[in-house]
């Protein structure tokens, strides 16, 4: 399984956004914060907010948020939102038509299994639980003195 790559801008944009639910996040902060694409930042924004995953404030000072808390939102749902329902195969997919050996299909019932493993694995972990700093980013953010070796045993 692979996520689109709008999937996945959607992905880190709201984790972002969670990581800093505090502060209204303009476009340009997003994109800068990000690296990603400013025109591709602005179309999944949009769409995130159509979908009430996010929600935007008008004005000199408006921006973006997060519509609800970002510990009831499933990275499972912000998948959704752009690449449809997670099917590992092709007959997985809902509302395609059936396949046309799956009455004799050996693996139907062990891929349905794994299909609905992935579904509850994404919507077992929130935005709230991908939204925890990298340890190497907080390090990177931490002034230089304190990121020694031995900097925990000279404050000892």
């Amino acid at each position: 399984m692979r996520l689109s790559r709008l999937a996945d801008f959607a992905v880190v944009l709201m984790t972002h956004v969670a990581q800093h639910q505090e502060r209204i996040h303009t476009a340009a902060e997003i994109t800068l914060a990000t690296q990603l694409p400013g025109p591709t930042v602005a179309k999944v924004l949009t769409r995130l907010c159509r979908e009430g995953l996010l929600s935007s404030i008008r004005g000199v000072k408006g921006g973006y948020r997060l519509a609800r808390p970002a510990a009831t939102i499933p990275v499972g749902t912000i998948v959704t939102v752009f690449d449809g329902p997670v099917a590992l195969t092709q007959c997985l997919r809902s509302g395609l038509s059936r396949c046309e050996v799956e009455a004799v299909c050996p693996a139907r019932v062990g891929l349905h299994r794994i299909n609905a493993a992935v579904l509850k694995a994404l919507d077992d972990v929130s935005l709230a639980d991908i939204a925890v700093p990298a340890p190497e980013l907080q390090t990177a953010n931490r002034p230089a003195a304190s990121r020694g070796l031995f900097a925990d045993k000279a404050q000892d």
